[in-house]
């Protein structure tokens, strides 16, 4: 069964790190696609995984030596869920440091300033889910050292 956990922790390492890295190009030339979004949906389904995972090993009886394994194994749903309620009020966060009192009020900019508005968050939000993906990475490898 530790086996299993021990691929598990490789496979989610493996795909929390092509999107943190691809989130990463992204953010850096301040691009947006929605390929990101569908992948940082399938690595928090993945991290899921690994935590389904971690209770079928405990509950198998076959236990780790030390509880780091679960620890290091659960953290990364915490992590990504911590990340989506940052990710939510990136947005908020744009609009008050401009001024802004709502989204309305951005409404009322040029189109060009509009924009601007827009791809601030949007950049913000990429960052944040890439920050969490990477995170996750680091788990992963706690993961497989504990194991």
């Amino acid at each position: 069964m530790t086996q299993v956990a021990l691929t598990t922790a490789y496979v989610v390492g493996g795909i929390n790190l092509g999107v943190g890295l691809y989130g990463a190009w992204l953010w850096w030339y301040v691009l947006d696609k929605r390929l990101f979004g569908v992948g940082v949906r399938v690595a928090q389904v993945a991290c899921a995984v690994q935590a389904v995972v971690a209770g079928v090993v405990y509950l198998s009886g076959e236990h780790v030596d030390g509880n780091l394994y679960y620890l290091y194994a659960v953290l990364p749903v915490i992590v990504g869920f911590v990340a989506e309620q940052f990710r939510i009020l990136s947005a908020q966060s744009i609009l008050d440091a401009r001024g802004f009192e709502d989204a309305q009020a951005v409404g009322a900019l040029p189109e060009v300033e509009q924009q601007s508005v827009v791809v601030a968050i949007l950049r913000r939000e990429t960052g944040i889910m890439t920050l969490a993906c990477l995170v996750i990475v680091f788990l992963c490898w706690r993961v497989t050292i504990t194991l």
